[in-house]
C-alpha cells in the first residue's frame, strides 16, 4: 500500500482514524497527543515525521484520533488536509496560536473561528475567492463546550488569515519598514469590521474542508495583542496551553457528535 507522499502514512497506519487535530509546530504533535491520552486514559504513539509533518495517534472513547502538524501557512496546511482526506480523515480541527486585535481579548484567551477573511493564496486553488471560509457549526459548538468544560475564556468570531506573518499582519517589527498600500491601516479596518484576530492557516483549512465536503474548525490561543506585541515564552506557553486544554476537552463532544 502506497504511503501519502508528504505525510509518510497509509491507511493501515491510521487504524480507521477519522478525526485529526492540526497544530502548526511539529513539536506540539506529541504534546497534544500526550494531553489527549492523559485526559481519556489511552496511549499514544508516533506514526511518522517527515518535513514539517509529524503525526501521532491516540484514542478517545474508542475512536482513533490523529494529531498532525501542518507547519506554517496555507500551502503546507492544504497538503496535510488533502493527504489526510485521501487516507479517510473527515474531521479537521486546527489547534494553534494567534494575535488578537480587539481590546476585549486578553493574552491566554482562545479564539474559536466561525469564519475567516481569506488573505491567503492556497485556498484559491480549491475554491474561488467568493467562496466563504466558514467553520463547521457542530465543531464550533463542540469547541465552545470544550472551552467551558476546561475553564478557558474564549471568543467566537471572524479571523483574518494571512499568508505572511509580518506585512500581512501589519507588524511593525518587520525588517521591511515600508508597508504596501494594501496593508496600511489594515488592522484598524479589520478591527472596525469586528474581526477578532490574525493567524495564518484557518482560511485555507476552512475553505478546503468545506469545498471537499469535510468538517473543519479552528481554535487558537492568544499569544500577543495588536501588531507590535512581543511574543514572550510565557505568553506563548499560556496561549498554547489554553488552546490545547479546550481542544482536548472538546474531543468528547466531537466523538459523541454533540453540538450546543
Amino acid at each position: 500500500m502506497a504511503k501519502a507522499y508528504h505525510l509518510d502514512l497509509d491507511r493501515r497506519d491510521l487504524k480507521g482514524a477519522a478525526i485529526a487535530l492540526l497544530p502548526g509546530d511539529p513539536e506540539r504533535s506529541p504534546l497534544i497527543a500526550e494531553a489527549v491520552s492523559r485526559a481519556y486514559g489511552s496511549a499514544f504513539s508516533l506514526l511518522a515525521s517527515k518535513r514539517e509533518f509529524t503525526t501521532c495517534i491516540t484514542e478517545v472513547m474508542g475512536k482513533k484520533v490523529l494529531v498532525t502538524s501542518t507547519g506554517i501557512g496555507g500551502p503546507s496546511t492544504s497538503i496535510a488536509i488533502d493527504e489526510l482526506a485521501q487516507l479517510g480523515v473527515k474531521t479537521f480541527i486546527r489547534v494553534g496560536t494567534t494575535g488578537a486585535i480587539q481590546e476585549r481579548i486578553k493574552n491566554g484567551d482562545c479564539v474559536i473561528t466561525t469564519g475567516s477573511v481569506r488573505l491567503d493564496g492556497a485556498s484559491t486553488h480549491y475554491a474561488p475567492i467568493e467562496y466563504p471560509a466558514v467553520a463547521d457549526f457542530s465543531l464550533v459548538a463542540a469547541l465552545a463546550k470544550g472551552a467551558r468544560k476546561a475553564g478557558v475564556n474564549y471568543h467566537l468570531g471572524i479571523t483574518a488569515s494571512s499568508d505572511t506573518f509580518y506585512p500581512g499582519e501589519e507588524r511593525t517589527d518587520s525588517f521591511m519598514k515600508y508597508k504596501l498600500r494594501r496593508f496600511r491601516g489594515a488592522t484598524e479596518e479589520w478591527r472596525a469590521l469586528n474581526v477578532l484576530n490574525y493567524e495564518m492557516e484557518s482560511s485555507t483549512l476552512l475553505t478546503v474542508t468545506s469545498a471537499l465536503g469535510l468538517k473543519g474548525a479552528c481554535i487558537t490561543g492568544v499569544v500577543n495583542r495588536g501588531s507590535t506585541g512581543k511574543i514572550t515564552p510565557q505568553l506563548l506557553k499560556a496561549g498554547t496551553n489554553s488552546a490545547i486544554k479546550a481542544a482536548v476537552a472538546a474531543l468528547e463532544f466531537v466523538v459523541k457528535g454533540e453540538g450546543l
